[in-house]
């Protein structure tokens, strides 16, 4: 029998609808049953995507006795922290407060039916192993927590909120915004490269996509080559990596080895549309043809494989497929050499792989290898470059023919106007028209079918009824879809997109900004009270609202005429400056917005009609300059 996640909308939550666990959603219902019956929330948090939620819900969710013992003494509440980031935002803080830092999905929280966290955790085995204690032990020590000290619960879970208030506000504003800020990313980043590998720190390594933007912006204020060596080289390593789709295009999440061999293979809209515009920015900066490639097979993935057939783009790509890590992904040689027997090259199988770095022993797991570039490949002798031009589509050919992972067919509002942003930048710089279509439908399909009765939404689904928008949209959701109508407008000049953007900006700022000290908290003022409200400050796999809120409106400041946007995200940037001693590399879009601040930026007008030879040709000189702190206009003559 189905449980009450039946009726969700989130792929993630419906994987669930049949565990014999009595999974409530988040809502009033679950959280007055827990008051009534005086039982604490057990709050398991993930995604879709997320291989060890995979792993621990066949593990215990499905399993007839766990789910008896959750049954019998929690209210037990499932959240996909895609639709609901507010509540993996909050709850994520007071996890890394109980572990010291450490954090990761699932996540699992004991919650007082207020709401306020008192022990927290991540996977749980369902017997103990490596130090770790059994998913049933633990659930017994929250309940002896719960029931039997009343008086320290308490004590803990005040001090847990007053932790919690205090973690999830800007610092007061500082008196100037500074001129420094490319320069402190640039040298913390230059601390923690790795020049032999590529990327900064140890493994796992993740996509730097905000430092990647203010290094190739700081190389473009200063010169410096130290910078731009930094990010061409994370850039290529990427590329070359097993972190990188050479068969299909598109990026996995992340690298868990520091030389990008083996992904850890989900593939999420989030990144790829930030690396897309990465990609793109590096190419028009350089010209290396590897870039292009890089772009291209990007767009075409996210075309191919994420986008709903109404115009927006789906969430993500499982990481399993036939329930194992990978498997879609990872070849052997054996496999090589029986996708091309059928080739002209079907005798050069054993050079394939070695150009591929498809071994005997394998890469990755039984006996199984990632397929990576071991050189880039215009680098490659003519004749092996023929050669991989004739294996991969032989490649990609086989590997369509296996079981595909499971697609996230939910559309999300803010990673969609990063997707609507990379689309229409990367359609500017190619001259590739349906990209810029594809960008457009998509925000047309936002603001008309993702908007019930003038309020943004979160997430969309489609349904036998057609579809479902579900959830009120948060402070990132606004402030990305507000960047993303900027970038449309930069991309064809139709000033729709402009009243839009202007539009979209104002009713973000109504619903989430602080009259009493600035900044966008992450909730809007008709969002539910939870226990804590949050500006969402640091920036991670995906940008902080504040700091692309702040970059969307000096561009609509300078685009608009509108000073007083100006004036909020200066105020934005001066709260963030405090920060800037902390962790520094957490702050690209802030970072960007300071040096627009800084100055010197660029209002470039064309006057003339959109269409004439000579005003295109001198939008041509503009586009072929990478130009990151500018803004263009064309307009017709009066």
């Amino acid at each position: 029998m189905a449980n009450r996640l039946a009726q969700q909308t989130s792929p993630y939550l419906l994987q669930h609808q049949h565990n014999p666990v009595d999974w409530y959603p988040w809502g009033p219902e679950a959280l007055e049953t827990a008051a009534r019956l005086d039982r604490p929330i057990l709050l398991s948090i993930g995604y879709s995507a997320c291989h060890w939620c995979h792993v621990m819900e066949r593990e215990s969710f499905e399993d007839p006795a766990t789910a008896a013992h959750m049954n019998a003494h929690f209210v037990n509440v499932k959240v996909d922290r895609e639709e609901r980031p507010d509540l993996d935002e909050l709850y994520m803080r007071a996890l890394q407060a109980f572990t010291g830092g450490h954090g990761g999905w699932p996540m699992t929280v004991f919650l007082t039916p207020q709401g306020s966290p008192f022990f927290c955790g991540t996977y749980f085995p369902p017997t103990p192993r490596q130090g770790m204690p059994s998913f049933r032990q633990v659930m017994d020590h929250a309940r002896r927590l719960y029931h039997d000290g009343k008086a320290d619960l308490a004590e803990v879970t005040s001090e847990m909120r007053r932790y919690l208030d205090a973690s999830g506000r800007l610092p007061g504003p500082a008196p100037e915004v500074g001129n420094d800020w490319l320069e402190r990313v640039a040298r913390a980043a230059a601390a923690e490269h790795d020049p032999a590998r590529g990327g900064f720190g140890q493994a796992p390594k993740f996509p730097p996509h905000g430092t990647l933007a203010v290094l190739l912006a700081h190389h473009h204020r200063t010169g410096d080559r130290q910078s731009l060596a930094m990010a061409t080289g994370t850039l290529d390593a990427m590329a070359r990596g097993g972190m990188y789709d050479q068969l299909g295009g598109g990026f996995a999440r992340y690298s868990v080895d520091d030389a990008w061999r083996v992904p850890h293979f989900e593939k999420m809209l989030y990144d790829n549309a930030q690396l897309l515009a990465v990609y793109t920015d590096a190419w028009v900066l350089t010209g290396k043809p590897l870039y292009e490639r890089v772009v291209r097979e990007t767009v075409d993935f996210l075309l191919r494989e994420l986008r709903d057939p109404r115009g927006g783009f789906w969430s993500a790509l499982d990481a399993d497929s036939e329930g194992v890590e990978g498997r879609y992904y990872a070849w052997t040689p054996a496999q090589v050499a029986t996708a091309l027997q059928d080739t002209p090259v079907a005798d050069r199988a054993a050079q394939v792989c070695a150009l591929l770095g498809v071994t005997e022993e394998g890469t990755f797991e039984h006996g199984s290898s990632v397929l990576r570039l071991e050189r880039p490949l215009d680098t490659l002798p003519g004749d092996q470059q023929a050669l991989l031009r004739q294996a991969l589509p032989a490649l990609a050919r086989a590997r369509d023919l296996r079981t595909r992972p499971g697609t996230d067919d939910k559309v999300i509002t803010a990673w969609n106007a990063l997707a609507i942003s990379a689309l229409a930048r990367a359609a500017a710089a190619f001259d590739e028209e349906p990209w810029f279509e594809a960008a457009a439908t998509a925000a047309a399909f936002l603001l008309e079918q993702v908007t019930v009765d003038g309020r943004l939404m979160r997430t969309w689904k489609a349904s036998a009824d057609g579809g479902r928008a579900h959830l009120p949209a948060y402070a990132d959701d606004h402030a990305f879809l507000v960047q993303a109508l900027v970038d449309l407008y930069q991309a064809n000049f139709d000033e729709s997109w402009l009243r839009d953007a202007n539009r979209l900006c104002d009713r973000m700022l109504a619903l989430f900004w602080d009259d009493d000290a600035g900044g966008l908290f992450y909730t809007g003022h008709d969002a539910e009270p939870l226990v804590s409200r949050s500006k969402h400050m640091m920036g991670g796999a995906e940008p902080a609202a504040n700091g692309v809120a702040a970059l969307a409106m000096l561009r609509l400041a300078a685009l608009s005429d509108r000073p007083e946007l100006r004036d909020r995200a200066e105020l934005v940037v001066r709260c963030y400056r405090p920060l800037l001693e902390q962790a520094p590399r957490a702050l690209g879009a802030e970072a960007l917005a300071a040096a627009w601040l800084a100055g010197p930026s660029l209002e470039i007008g064309l006057v003339g009609p959109f269409h004439r030879q000579d005003t295109v040709a001198l939008l041509d000189v503009v586009r072929r300059r990478f130009l990151p702190f500018s803004v263009v206009a064309v307009v017709e003559p009066g």
